[in-house]
This record gives C-alpha cells, sequence and structure tokens, in this order.
C-alpha cells in the first residue's frame, strides 16, 4: 500500500477509484482504452471481493467460516486465491500465514479499516500462536475446503496481489495494450511496457505527493509490493498497532523495518515477501537473500538496505 505511479509514459492515460478499503489504478499505454480497463478492473476486484472479504457477511470466504470443521465447496476463484494464499504461507516457512483470521480481529481490525478505532488493552490468554496454514485442507480434484473449527481466515494480503496480477494479465489480453494496475499500491505490469519502463514511486503512503516519493523505480514486468508498520495503525491500549501480523505470537510484529519494497515475477511473490520481511524483523536481511528478489528495506531508524540489485539510493 506505499506505491504510486511517479510519472506516465506520453500517449498513456490512468484512471484510480476507491475499492476495498483503498486505491485501486488503472494505467494504459493506450490511451483509448483506459475506460474499458477500469472497467475490467473494477470486476476484477469485486469478484475477489465477494469472494474472499472477512468484512462483508454475504461473501463466500464467510460461508466457509460459518462451517467450519466441514468439507465446503467452493467457487474456482476462491480455490485458487485459498491456494495460493497456503503457497505463500509455505514459501515464508509460515511468517504470512492465512490463518491469522482471529488474531487481527482481537486486535480490533474486523471490519473495514475507515471503522477501526482505538481498542482495550488485551489480556495475555487472548494471544498466541495461530493454528497455522498447514491445517488448511484443500481437495483441486473437488475443489473443496475444511478449515479447522473456530479458525478465521485472512485472505487481504495475498488476495489483493492475486488481483492485481490477475487483472493486468486479463486487461493485457483482453484489449492488447500494455497495462500497470495498482490496487493499495501493489502493482503488476503486462503487455507492452513504455521505453525504459514503468515508473514507480516509492513512499511509506501511498497517499504521497510525487515530490516527496523516497524514490523512483522502474519495472518492464512482473510485480513491485511494499509493506509498511506505519500505515493501516491504531491503537490498543496505549500500544500502536498495525495490519501485519506475527503468527508465531498472534499479535503485531516488531515495527523493526518502517517500509520494505521488493520486486517479482508476479506481485504475489513479491508481496509474499514484503510481508514476510515485515515479520522476520531484525533477521529479514539474511532471510531475503536466498530468494534473489531486488528488495528495498527502511529500517525504523531511517537507514536503508537493499538486496538483488536494487538500484542504489543511499543504501548501506
Amino acid at each position: 500500500m506505499t506505491d504510486l505511479i511517479a510519472q506516465l509514459p506520453a500517449q498513456s492515460s490512468q484512471c484510480s477509484f476507491r475499492a476495498i478499503g483503498t486505491t485501486a489504478t488503472v494505467a494504459v499505454l493506450d490511451p483509448d482504452r483506459a475506460d474499458e480497463a477500469a472497467k475490467l478492473l473494477r470486476a476484477e476486484i469485486d469478484a475477489i471481493d465477494r469472494a474472499c472479504s472477512r468484512f462483508r457477511s454475504d461473501s463466500e470466504l464467510e460461508y466457509l467460516h460459518a462451517r467450519a470443521g466441514s468439507t465446503v465447496v467452493v467457487s474456482p476463484l476462491l480455490f485458487e486465491a485459498l491456494e495460493i494464499a497456503v503457497s505463500v504461507a509455505a514459501r515464508t516457512r509460515g511468517a504470512v500465514d492465512p490463518t491469522v483470521g482471529n488474531a487481527i480481529s482481537v486486535l480490533g481490525y474486523d471490519r473495514d479499516f475507515a471503522e477501526v478505532g482505538a481498542q482495550p488493552r488485551l489480556a495475555p490468554e487472548q494471544l498466541g500462536p495461530v493454528v497455522g496454514f498447514r491445517h488448511i485442507h484443500l481437495d483441486p480434484n473437488t475443489l473443496t475446503v475444511r478449515i479447522p473449527r473456530g479458525v478465521n481466515l485472512d485472505l487481504g494480503s495475498s488476495a489483493k496481489a492475486f488481483v492485481v496480477d490477475r487483472s493486468a494479465a486479463n486487461i493485457a489480453r483482453q484489449l492488447e495494450t500494455g497495462v500497470l494496475v495498482s490496487v493499495g499500491g501493489d502493482v503488476a505490469v503486462s503487455g507492452p511496457s513504455p521505453s525504459g519502463g514503468w515508473a514507480i514511486g516509492i513512499a511509506v503512503d501511498s497517499s504521497a505527493r510525487v515530490e516527496d516519493i523516497d524514490q523512483v523505480v522502474a519495472i518492464h514486468r512482473g510485480g513491485l509490493a511494499s509493506s509498511s508498520t506505519m500505515v493501516r495503525t491504531w491503537h490498543v491500549g496505549n500500544e500502536s498497532v498495525h495490519h501485519i501480523i506475527d503468527p508465531s505470537t498472534g499479535y503485531t510484529a516488531a515495527p523493526y523495518w518502517s517500509l520494505v519494497s521488493v520486486t517479482g515475477s508476479t506481485c504475489v511473490d513479491a508481496n509474499a515477501l514484503s510481508t514476510a520481511a515485515v515479520v522476520w524483523g531484525p533477521t529479514a536481511l539474511d532471510r531475503l537473500r536466498p530468494f534473489g528478489q531486488a528488495a528495498r528495506l527502511v529500517r525504523h531508524d531511517g537507514k536503508v538496505f537493499t538486496l538483488g540489485g536494487w538500484p542504489d539510493s543511499g543504501a548501506s
């Protein structure tokens, strides 16, 4: 939720709108296709929201929650979103785990973020490690899912990246133009790219002015995602908390990093590591290196670190 299009190439067009509590943007190289691209993006976001939202009583995910402990047939879209969430959890060795739904609800984030206010202090017994993704049972042959009784899932992070990847590919295919899609700062590009690539600004807040961004990078393919401990924050008792949960504690991850940005072959791949790095805290640099993905990490004291070929800009 921390990137923005820094500069559009000439003869291109973009459209932005509010959706799922954040800003969605689509930019296309063919300016005559901007309205069609926005319509396609809205449809994709609406479909993923109806499938995966934990804030809608009529979502398919809430139907699954109500039948926890039983085997449930789900739509292909929700099944794919669950497969991706589980694969992200496996890839990050549980640092990004979809079974954190109860934990984040206990902290008060059980409704659209705009409605979340200060929460009372939690008792120790309200916290603890989450059940873990290995307890989610998926059968691709029957499109069935079973989760343990009492478990709620949170697909917000991976599902947002998933819809960005899915939308970018769909728009490029249907409209035959180069496209960039950003939802809350999760970015994917598909089709032809402009000369020099798509320019993306990196900033803690996606509402930052272009002149206030930290750095501009360009991508030609794949995705870019950022995770921050400085946005989507609220208070629980006297403590400031944020939306990224450490599955090992069931509590908000320590704010060692204020901003982590990562590129990947897809936005899902990028988002998995940007979120995991926040959870990994001081061990993130060593844990990220084996993945070979470009990354930029801003520590809580402002010191910047880069890995995997991220362009240097005052890095240490």
